[in-house]
């Protein structure tokens, strides 16, 4: 059984057991549960059920492992014979799910 849900914009493909990174989750605290609404589809072995736009009565329960920071990512701007360069560096928040039940 797998479902497809959507957190922060994108949309992930979840299996019981799974450990996903997604956006921030404001608020969420490690060990704490939460249960994600926005199920796009569910697939259970037999038949696959469609949301428009998503499916009813359907909720991923999950498990935050952590809150923390991706690898840095370096922007470098500069103007070729101008001497003008500037470099900044960006880390994205994220959370760490772990998939603990699929309900449909």
């Amino acid at each position: 059984m797998f479902a497809i849900i959507e957190s922060g914009g994108k949309q992930y493909k979840v299996a019981e057991g799974d450990t996903i990174r997604v956006e921030l989750l404001p608020g969420c605290e490690a060990e704490q549960e939460i249960e994600i609404d926005k199920v796009l589809a569910v697939y259970d072995g037999e038949m696959l059920t469609p949301g428009h736009p998503y499916v009813e009565s359907a909720k991923v329960t999950c498990k935050v492992v952590e809150n923390g920071k991706g690898k840095k990512v370096v922007v470098f701007h500069y103007k070729p014979k101008k001497n003008i360069r500037k470099k900044n560096g960006h880390r994205q928040p994220f959370t760490k799910l772990q998939v603990v039940s699929i309900q449909a």
